[in-house]
C-alpha cells in the first residue's frame, strides 16, 4: 500500500512561505476593513517573483492613494488585471495619462535616466496590474 501524506500541513507550509505572518496579515486587513467589512485595498507593490532575468510585482493603485515616487532603469511588460487611467506625475511635474484595458498587456521602455515618477489614479475604482521587469538590459 502506498504511504500518503495529509495535504493540510503542506497546503499551510505553502501559503505561509508565500504570504506575511499570520499576525501581521490580520493586522493589516483588520486595518483595512472597509464599511462593508470587506477588506479595503491599499496603494502598494507586492513582491511575485524575481530570478537572474526579471523582477514581477503586482501594483494596486486605488483612487487618491499615488504611488510613492520612483524609477524604473529597465524595460518592462505591464499586464492589467484591473484596468483604468493613471495619470505620470514626473518630478518636474510634467503629467500624461496612461490607460490599461483589463486583460491586456502593455510594454514599456526605462525611464529617462535620473527621473522619477509617481503614479496617480484620479479613476472611481483601483488599477491592478502585474509588472515583469527585465534586469541587466543595457541602454
Amino acid at each position: 500500500m502506498k504511504a500518503t501524506r495529509p495535504i493540510a500541513p503542506l497546503l499551510v507550509l505553502l501559503l505561509a512561505a508565500c504570504g506575511p505572518p499570520a499576525d501581521q496579515a490580520a493586522d493589516a486587513m483588520d486595518a483595512q476593513a472597509g464599511a462593508a467589512g470587506e477588506p479595503a485595498l491599499t496603494t502598494g507593490r507586492t513582491p511575485q517573483f524575481e530570478n537572474e532575468h526579471v523582477t514581477v510585482w503586482k501594483s494596486v493603485i486605488v483612487p487618491n492613494q499615488p504611488l510613492e515616487m520612483h524609477r524604473h532603469d529597465n524595460p518592462r511588460a505591464i499586464i492589467a488585471l484591473k484596468g483604468g487611467t493613471l495619470t505620470v506625475v514626473n518630478d518636474a511635474g510634467e503629467r500624461h495619462d496612461m490607460t490599461w484595458e483589463t486583460g491586456n498587456a502593455y510594454w514599456l521602455e526605462a525611464d529617462p535616466p535620473g527621473e522619477l515618477h509617481g503614479d496617480v489614479n484620479e479613476g472611481p475604482e483601483p488599477v491592478e496590474v502585474i509588472v515583469v521587469q527585465l534586469k541587466g538590459v543595457s541602454e
